[in-house]
């Protein structure tokens, strides 16, 4: 809600005790004289079209409370015209109420379809991570910043390919459907060309290729427009062999924890996330291999993990967080971050979050 609107909603609030103010006044002043029945009776009808059932109660109360000690102060009890001005404040308040739960009834109706619809959405584009892919068990966590919302700009995936396990996590600069629209297009490229590209810097080429395709910026992309809708990507693979090979984009670098002890994997020539390729003249994307054996795990993430920040403007700490819960199973560890950073911001967070979590465990391994 902008700043404009959320004034405009406030002084309607405002407004039906405001006229109940404006009566007092009246009433206990020489203009007493002046007919205010039709200032009370409205104020049950504003506050139904501003205010939930709570605030519309109150707003009714309040317009008795000044009916009646006006009647009381002007000693106009039992009179036809006191009479007549709390039947129609009981008529109008009881229609006010009605108006008020209806309302409330119909936007809940409304959030809800919305909420089913996203986790459909949320079902396509962010598909739930498998527990096992070969030699790898695998979890994932997402948590969209939007209240009431279930997805982002925040992504990632994992597929079991004849290279290996391979995942991709990404975070596109902006909010709303158009950095929705983004990711889809991202996933979507990674999902094909994963499967039959060997190479990763291939496969994350594609994915530029695809950003470059569902944007709506006309001819060669001015530089303004790729400022705006850049994507930190990160693509990783877990082969046979006992390594982890690793492509980032200018995405935060992957944590690999391994006997309780948390390494990042910062890439040795930095490169520029996709769509910005052109402001890092002479660097070219390569494949930086890691060791990654039995028992190791990788943690992939997004900046909203570790941008989060409490009440006193301190950064979620990650890296200690992985440390003290490297002993449990995948999905319980990725719940433990999960909670510790819903804690960290008290469940404010102003960023999308995304966590996905690959251990090797190899084929002999119980899957417990």
């Amino acid at each position: 809600m902008s700043v404009h609107n959320r004034g405009l909603f406030v002084l309607g609030q405002c407004l039906p005790f405001a006229i109940a103010v404006i009566v007092v006044v009246i009433e206990l002043s020489p203009a007493h004289f002046l007919y205010t029945g039709p200032f009370l009776t409205a104020i049950p009808a504003l506050a139904a079209v501003t205010m939930g059932p709570r605030g519309t109660l109150a707003a009714i109360a309040a317009a008795v409370a000044v009916s009646v000690t006006t009647a009381t102060v002007n000693g106009a009890w039992g009179t036809l015209q006191v009479y007549t001005n709390f039947l129609a404040l009981f008529l109008v308040s009881l229609a006010g109420i009605t108006a008020s739960s209806a309302v409330r009834t119909r936007r809940q109706n409304e959030l809800d379809q919305v909420r089913r619809i996203a986790e459909a959405a949320q079902g396509v584009i962010l598909r739930p991570v498998p527990a096992r892919l070969g030699e790898v068990r695998a979890a994932g966590m997402y948590l969209a910043a939007e209240e009431g919302a279930q997805i982002g700009g925040d992504l990632y995936e994992i597929l079991q390919t004849r290279f290996g396990v391979r995942m991709i996590v990404g975070d596109v600069r902006g909010k709303g459907l158009p950095a929705v629209r983004a990711a889809a297009a991202v996933l979507g490229a990674f999902r094909e060309a994963a499967q039959y590209e060997d190479d990763l810097v291939e496969v994350m080429n594609h994915c530029t290729a695809a950003l470059l395709r569902e944007s709506a910026v006309p001819g060669a992309f001015d530089r303004v427009a790729r400022l705006e809708g850049f994507v930190t990507a990160l693509v990783a693979q877990v082969p046979d062999e006992p390594v982890v090979e690793v492509v980032n984009c200018g995405h935060p670098p992957p944590l690999v924890v391994r006997d309780g002890t948390v390494q990042a994997l910062v890439p040795a020539d930095p490169l520029p996330p996709l769509w910005l390729e052109e402001f890092a003249a002479g660097c070219s994307a390569t494949v930086e291999s890691h060791p990654f054996t039995r028992g190791d795990r990788l943690l992939l993430y997004t900046d909203g993990v570790i941008e989060a920040r409490d009440r006193d403007d301190a950064f979620f700490p990650l890296s200690e967080t992985a440390t003290g819960a490297s002993s449990v199973a995948p999905q319980v560890f990725v719940e433990h971050l999960r909670q510790a950073l819903l804690r960290h911001t008290r469940g404010r967070s102003t960023d999308d979050a995304a966590m996905l979590l690959v251990e090797r465990v190899g084929e002999e391994r119980d899957e417990a």
